[in-house]
């Protein structure tokens, strides 16, 4: 018996099962799915759980079941991808009884979208009688058309698209820089559900699924190409100590404590580099490093001063606050800020920016007029809120190329990491001779991206693996370098390639000396358009559907 006749018994049974095998079956492929995902990156899972999918799609007969059946397979999918989660949730006893619905509620929330897309794809296969590739073609538009709704209904939660997989392995995770990662997850899941034909007979069963390894060897060659083959050029005259204290969470706002942290940080910041180094001229502390008002305490900021390389900089996470009543406080009342401080040697704040995209339940409560729930991570006390800046901007830093700084969540974006006036610009100097700090978007693009981050949260868990995925895929889209502290890890520098220069491993003490790549010469097709290559791709293969379809009823037609 060849393997399309084994396939297409297998695909009969799946078809034929009932309701709650079915579903069980969809969790289990989607759990499957997530063995995709970094840090395992095992992406061959992927053409057994998305052809396992359309097959239990194929045999249902309600509307309500081909929602349910791709709920469920989201649902399984996310349990154990976003199981970390619920990690945050640990740190206090006064969080345990939320842990349910974090753990459960938001995977059943994020497959109610996956379960819309499965259902409009099973409607129209039916009501256009769509089946062969071109029923393949048609749910990976739709799985992308989802994951972009996902990433921005209701501020967006685009954390482990499919494009994802590609991150840290060489080739495909490139094509990011030309059509982003949402449209990297359409080629990504496009052939690994061809193999689902296999299970349909025909003359040439196998076209569809070569035809699909055929697009991943085009994108291997592609990234392959598109990496050169040494070192990206580095930026002259910049060596960037990024400090990873490893605070755990439960310590980090212990009154008790703060005193010592801040001695930590001085200290790492003043180890002794190994010899035949250039010289430090820039510290990067992580998202809220310093556990008092940094910007109101001048003797700590004369101690920030003294540890700041000379003529340079340290970039600090820092709590800012706004008292009610004066300009910029939001609501009224006391307004603290989740801010990166800019300090130089002199122990002066030459500029802030405060960060804009808050973290929904975790920085926030939405609805909160009507929810009696607090923010999980809101360190703000009494009725104090914790404010929302106002957008991608460019810090012009001396000493420095301008940089695009993200905290923590606001990395996660695609195409939002960066101010809009910069996203056309070209060219440019590297060297770092800006003007004094200016909380402004600038018109030139920034030079890289500045990513400060406290994931100690998630403990020692896929998140944190997870995270730096994603703000690597953030290089590769936008052409730019990425440095990232954090403070339990994974501190690293990356270049605009997505390749590192170095990390610190997760759940480590210490400091990580390195220089600051360049970015492209030129902006990335995606930094300049955006998702329009992702929109004209997605109506190409649209295109290519409606031949398929076209063709396949003419010949029904024929006598």
């Amino acid at each position: 018996m060849s393997l399309p006749d084994r396939l297409a018994r297998l695909a009969t049974r799946m078809r034929g099962g009932g309701r709650w095998r079915r579903l069980g079956l969809a969790a289990l492929l989607g759990g499957l799915a997530t063995l995709a995902m970094p840090p395992v990156n095992a992406v061959p899972v992927l053409w057994l759980a998305f052809p396992g999918l359309i097959w239990l799609l194929d045999g249902v007969e309600r509307p309500a079941a081909a929602f349910w059946t791709g709920l469920a397979f989201a649902f399984g999918h996310f349990v154990l991808s976003l199981y970390w989660v619920g990690e945050a949730l640990l740190v206090f006893p006064r969080f345990w009884a939320l842990l349910p619905f974090a753990v459960a509620g938001l995977p059943f929330l994020l497959g109610l979208f996956v379960g819309t897309g499965t259902l409009v794809w099973w409607a129209l296969a039916r009501r256009f009688r769509i089946g062969g590739v071109a029923r393949c073609l048609l749910f990976a538009v739709l799985w992308t058309v989802v994951e972009y709704v996902r990433g921005h209904a209701f501020t967006g939660f685009p954390w482990n698209l499919m494009g994802y997989v590609w991150v840290g392995l060489p080739g495909p995770a490139q094509v990011g820089s030309l059509i982003g990662v949402y449209g990297l997850s359409l080629l990504t899941v496009l052939p690994a559900s061809l193999p689902a034909v296999l299970a349909d007979g025909g003359r040439r069963p196998w076209a569809g699924p070569v035809v699909g390894l055929g697009l991943v060897v085009v994108m291997t060659i592609y990234g392959v190409a598109r990496v050169p083959a040494g070192e990206a050029p580095l930026v002259p005259g910049v060596m960037l100590r990024l400090v990873q204290p490893n605070i755990a969470q439960t310590d980090k706002w212990n009154a008790d404590a703060e005193l010592d942290h801040v001695r930590l940080l001085l200290a790492l910041s003043r180890q002794p580099q190994p010899p035949g180094q250039p010289p430090i001229t820039t510290l990067v502390w992580p998202e809220t490093a310093v556990p008092y008002l940094l910007e109101d305490e001048p003797e700590l900021l004369k101690a920030v001063g003294q540890v700041t390389p000379r003529g340079g900089l340290t970039l600090t996470g820092s709590l800012r606050l706004t008292p009610a009543g004066t300009p910029g406080a939001q609501d009224g009342t006391d307004t603290y800020w989740n801010s990166l401080v800019v300090v130089n040697d002199q122990g002066q704040v030459l500029g802030h920016y405060d960060k804009a995209h808050l973290v929904p339940f975790g920085e926030y409560t939405p609805f909160r007029r009507w929810l009696p729930l607090r923010a999980v991570a809101l360190v703000s006390p009494g009725n104090s809120i914790l404010g929302s800046g106002p957008g991608p901007s460019t810090l012009d830093l001396p000493g420095l190329p301008p940089a695009s700084p993200l905290i923590c969540y606001e990395v996660i974006f695609p195409g939002m990491v960066t101010a809009q006036e910069a996203g056309t610009a070209s060219g440019g100097d590297q060297s770092g001779n800006g003007d004094a700090t200016k909380n402004r978007p600038l018109p030139e693009r920034p030079r890289w991206l500045l990513n400060v981050t406290n994931d100690a949260w998630f403990g020692r868990t896929a998140g944190p693996h997870q995270h730096l995925a994603i703000a690597t895929m953030r290089a590769i889209e936008e052409g730019l370098p990425l440095v990232r502290a954090a403070n339990t890890g994974i501190s690293a520098v990356v270049d605009p390639y997505g390749r590192e220069l170095g990390h610190l491993a997760l759940g480590s003490r210490g400091v990580l000396d390195l220089p600051l790549p360049q970015s492209t010469p030129w902006p990335t097709p995606y930094a300049r358009w955006g998702d329009g290559p992702l929109a004209a791709l997605l109506l190409a293969v649209l295109g290519v559907i409606y031949f398929f379809t076209l063709r396949m009823y003419q010949g029904r037609q024929c006598p």
